[in-house]
Formats: structure tokens, C-alpha cells, sequence
């Protein structure tokens, strides 16, 4: 699992690097460029709190970009990659939002945050060829084998939602968790 959420903040990394437009508007609803890689970092930034047993310093939703996106996005990814390295990280609770859960749960939580709000903000700023589809496919077969149930719900992930023909795997792991994709352009006659 840990060596899953240094493939994601890898393949997200180079995704944030190429951002050009932050008020772009983002495939959750409601939030733009902007507000989905804050809430990503913010996240970030609570998750290696959490595991370190520090003060993350904010609420997940405050500002934690600043004037800095980029600068923020690295500064939480390191923080977060050093985090998931400790050797009692697995083993350990974590305190979300919603309630303590062990380890691997958390683990499998995060994993979820940092591939699908990378693949998220690759699709909406044209980066769809910087997206790992071996870590989509591979993520998307270990969401379809347990019961997703209790995570569509507001605010978490709603319904699967359709994917284009074909689709790639980044494609169905993001419909398979609720989002609408912008569906390809058809020719004119």
C-alpha cells in the first residue's frame, strides 16, 4: 500500500507541475482547480499529522496554498511520503473526519484521495497522458473487490456514474467512483 501512495504522489506531482489554470472548473462539483488541490493538500497535510502525532496547523478546508500552490503541493508531499514511511504507520489509528480507522483502512483512504484527485485535475487541464493507468486499473480492481456501499454517500462518493466507449482505466475508476467526465467530441457530418 505504501509503495501505491508513492506511485500517486508521483504520477500527481507532475500533474500539479503542469497546472496552468487554477480556476479551471474541476470535475467535483462546486470546486474549481483551485479548491480541489487545496483540499489535496490539506489532506495531505493532515494525514502526515496525523501519523506523526503533530499539529497539522489548519482545518482541512482552510487556505493552504497561500500564493504558493506549487511550493505547498511539494512541502505536503514530503511530509505525507515521510509519514506513510514511519515504520508503525500501518499499524497505527488515524483520526479522520468521520471517526478513528486503523491503518490500512487509512492507508486505502488516502491512496484514494491522492490518485483520483491527481487523475481529476490531469483530466481537466489536459495532462491525461501524465495519469498512471496501471495504478488506475490496479486501484479500480481493489475498490471492485469490497463493498463500496458505505462511501456513496454526499459529501464521500455518489453512484457510478457512465464511463466514454472505450474507456481507460483512469476513465472507469473515476466514473466507477461517481464523477461525470466530459464525454469526447463527436465528428460533424
Amino acid at each position: 500500500m505504501i509503495d501505491q501512495i508513492d506511485r500517486a504522489l508521483d504520477m500527481t506531482d507532475a500533474i500539479v507541475k503542469g497546472i496552468t489554470q487554477f480556476e479551471a472548473p474541476s470535475l467535483c462539483p462546486g470546486w474549481d482547480v483551485r479548491a480541489e488541490l487545496n483540499h489535496l493538500v490539506g489532506g495531505m497535510r493532515i494525514f502526515a499529522a496525523e501519523l506523526t502525532g503533530t499539529d497539522a496547523g489548519a482545518r482541512h478546508e482552510d487556505d493552504w496554498l497561500f500564493d504558493d500552490p506549487y511550493g505547498a503541493f511539494t512541502t505536503a508531499a514530503d511530509l505525507d511520503r515521510a509519514a506513510w514511511h514511519l515504520p508503525a504507520a500501518l499499524d497505527t489509528t488515524v483520526r479522520l473526519g468521520f471517526g478513528a480507522v486503523p491503518g490500512h483502512m487509512a492507508a486505502l483512504i488516502h491512496l484514494t484521495e491522492v490518485l483520483v484527485h491527481g487523475a481529476d485535475l490531469a483530466v481537466v487541464t489536459g495532462q491525461e497522458d501524465l495519469i498512471d493507468q496501471e495504478a488506475c486499473e490496479q486501484f479500480l480492481n481493489t475498490l471492485r473487490g469490497m463493498d463500496f456501499t458505505p462511501f456513496r454517500q454526499p459529501g464521500m462518493f455518489g453512484p457510478e456514474a457512465p464511463a466514454p466507449a472505450p474507456a481507460t482505466p483512469h476513465q472507469q475508476l473515476l466514473a466507477f467512483l461517481g464523477r461525470t467526465l466530459p464525454q469526447p467530441s463527436q465528428p460533424t457530418a
